[in-house]
């Protein structure tokens, strides 16, 4: 071939190689969202002789005011003394919401592990019943009211993931229940973007980072492009909050809770980051890695939390540390970054990770070769 009739080739080809390059772009935009690998597992294999628990009585649709007390009520500005009458006051007026969180989370890990429909059916019946009611969406709420609001919805979202991702299709046969429940979500992740959409930074702390993991999941339930730029925006302000040495600013507020508090703000920003890199959008470095510098410094808080006595004069309250399922982020986390020897070490000590939080059983999805770990199944 000539050199003239490679030029005349080249040009004849060029639109249509501009046409392709435009449509994959178009292709990969339009690229469904997606879940971590983990999440489309498929249902274990149901076990001989074993027994159903059944469906425990549905925890009433929740429709009244979100005006609810706050556990540190009457505390000073650090919101840090708990106060054991309005903790209880809140329990009680909010025991059907986290019946329902608690009830979704739990029959998610029994159908995943053993496959029996009235797992399921309690399960899609119960959430159903609720979107029917058009259940935690009031307009009239408080801060804990509008916390309750995105916590229950990262809850509910992240465990139905599980049922609509999973390679056995469970959904397949409940297309209505599936329509109803996605549409319920929606609308509240579209009240939660609402409720902590564009707050001054001076009050943008681990609130914020649920909020975001909420949306996160719902998108990612509803495949919604719109709530994931958002998820990942409030990622994008968590992470510029994040100083050189770690310290979250609003956090260290919290004088003796700070250190349980910068433990706090990691599970949902770890799983906005992993969700995120599946889905194409690399966060681990943002702010020169701040995420990394956040983990790594509440691990080292943990075996000796002088450094945040020494930044806000408080000796820190380690009682939540002491509790394994509050470390659930450290599954995300060595998925995202390399891990030291001693902190997977500390991991596997503590799996599996269970928090109803994030959708149930973290280490099935993230480390399923532990899952079962050293506490059992």
């Amino acid at each position: 071939m000539t050199c003239m009739q490679t030029r005349t080739l080249k040009k004849l080809l060029a639109p249509s190689l501009l046409t392709l390059a435009m449509f994959a772009g178009a292709t990969q935009a339009a690229a469904p969202l997606r879940p971590p690998q983990g999440y489309f597992a498929p249902i274990e294999k149901v076990k001989t002789g074993d027994k159903s628990e059944g469906c425990d009585a549905m925890p009433t649709p929740y429709t009244g005011s979100l005006q609810f007390r706050s556990k540190y009520e009457g505390s000073d500005k650090a919101r840090s003394t708990l106060n054991e009458a309005s903790e209880k006051a809140f329990r009680d007026s909010t025991a059907d919401i986290t019946k329902l969180e608690r009830g979704t989370s739990k029959r998610v890990m029994q159908f995943m592990r053993d496959g029996r429909p009235e797992q399921l059916e309690c399960t899609l019946n119960w959430l159903t019943a609720w979107a029917k009611a058009d259940a935690l969406m009031s307009k009239d709420f408080n801060h804990t009211g509008k916390s309750m609001r995105k916590w229950a919805l990262g809850s509910m979202a992240s465990s139905y993931i599980r049922l609509k991702f999973s390679d056995s299709h469970p959904l397949a046969n409940h297309p209505q229940e599936s329509q109803l429940i996605e549409a319920w979500f929606n609308k509240m992740a579209d009240q939660v973007v609402s409720d902590w959409d564009n707050l001054p930074l001076e009050q943008t702390n681990n609130h914020s980072y649920w909020a975001a993991w909420s949306v996160m999941a719902t998108s990612i339930a509803t495949n919604r492009r719109d709530l994931f730029d958002w998820s990942v925006k409030e990622f994008k302000v968590g992470a510029n909050q994040i100083d050189a040495q770690g310290f979250l600013p609003n956090e260290l507020k919290r004088q003796q809770r700070a250190l349980a508090y910068h433990n706090y703000a990691l599970p949902p920003l770890a799983m906005i980051a992993s969700f995120a890199q599946v889905n194409g959008v690399d966060l681990r470095q943002e702010n020169n890695g701040a995420l990394k510098r956040l983990g790594d410094r509440v691990l080292a808080g943990v075996k000796d939390p002088e450094e945040f006595e020494n930044k806000n004069g408080k000796e820190q309250d380690m009682t939540d540390l002491k509790v394994d399922s509050k470390f659930a982020w450290l599954e995300p986390f060595c998925t995202l970054y390399t891990c030291s020897p001693d902190v997977l070490e500390k991991k596997h000590e503590m799996q599996p990770f269970k928090t109803f939080r994030l959708g149930g059983d973290l280490t099935k999805v993230y480390d399923p070769a532990n899952e079962k770990g050293k506490k059992g199944s």
